[in-house]
């Protein structure tokens, strides 16, 4: 839907909007929020390594007390954190798109500070028999309470993460897996390339198919006022009837509830009502003529 977006905002000819430049500007896309989806990381990990620059700042003081000459920097040794650093794929990642510009180093101090004052970081830093578990919560509570749960931090990263505003919901979902994962995460790519491809098709299928969409969509805009609809809604209409007519392995109920919440998140407060009118409309049109012809999804063993 993005990709759509900002081809049609590039206002190119027909003759330069293929499927090359399409297919550029949604793997940019992908690309750009793996980065959000390394930052996010990155910053919480920061976070922990605080601990050794406050303990260093501290007992350099003129007349430190005895706090400040005992601090504790155990998180800054923490398992998951040092895992996730001396992954090789991360540090390159890392270094290659240069996203150690967006880690706000104040922040992280502030954050840091903030977390040693939580009953959560004490109970931490006093336990001498934290496990696997325990190493990945106190960087789980970090994520999550230090820095999601700060709406001055959020606005931050609205300003100055280019995409975080629109991509925040599946950056969210996608710390979670990552916490919650047992497995390797994959730090070179974002999504399966099972999924890549269909981004791909899907994307193809709309810019091919686009006005044989539109033949099926313009009637069902009779009660509509078509100049003020909005145009997220007709690349999720065209987007949801691509779908229907070309992807036999995806439901038309999830097409239809998918494209629904995704009009909610992006587009106008009567968005999501529309597009389930409309789609609901042409299905039905569709089903009565056996246009629609949907398969069982094999599933890999």
């Amino acid at each position: 839907m993005q990709t759509l977006y900002v081809l049609a905002s590039m206002e190119l000819g027909e003759q330069e909007v293929n499927k090359k430049s399409g297919s550029h500007i949604l793997d940019d896309k992908l690309n750009r929020s793996l980065d959000l989806f390394i930052i996010s990381i990155l910053y919480t990990l920061r976070i922990a390594q605080y601990a050794e620059t406050d303990a260093i700042q501290r007992s350099s003081k003129y007349l430190p007390t005895e706090e400040d000459k005992h601090v504790n920097i155990k998180i800054a040794a923490n398992e998951f954190v040092m895992q996730v650093l001396n992954d090789k794929v991360f540090q390159e990642r890392v270094k290659n798109a240069h996203l150690g510009q967006y880690i706000d180093a104040e922040w992280v101090k502030k954050l840091h500070q903030q977390l040693s004052k939580t009953p959560e970081y004490k109970q931490y830093t006093e336990s001498s028999s934290n496990g696997a578990r325990e190493e990945k919560d106190i960087i789980r509570f970090i994520w999550e309470k230090e820095i999601l749960g700060n709406e001055e931090l959020q606005d931050h990263f609205t300003e100055e993460l280019p995409g975080w505003e629109d991509d925040k919901e599946m950056i969210v979902m996608l710390m979670s897996n990552f916490f919650n994962s047992n497995a390797k995460v994959s730090f070179t790519n974002l999504i399966s390339a099972e999924k890549r491809e269909y981004a791909h098709a899907l994307l193809h299928t709309v810019m091919e198919k686009g006005d044989y969409c539109m033949e099926m969509i313009n009637p069902k805009l009779k009660n509509w006022d078509t100049d003020r609809v909005a145009l997220i809604d007709l690349f999720l209409l065209r987007m949801g009837v691509c779908e229907f007519l070309y992807f036999p392995t995806i439901p038309t109920k999830v097409t239809i509830n998918e494209y629904i919440e995704i009009a909610k998140l992006y587009s106008t407060p009567q968005s999501g009502q529309f597009i389930n009118g409309v789609l609901d409309n042409i299905l039905k049109d569709l089903e009565k003529e056996n246009l629609v012809r949907k398969q069982e999804r094999n599933r890999k063993p």
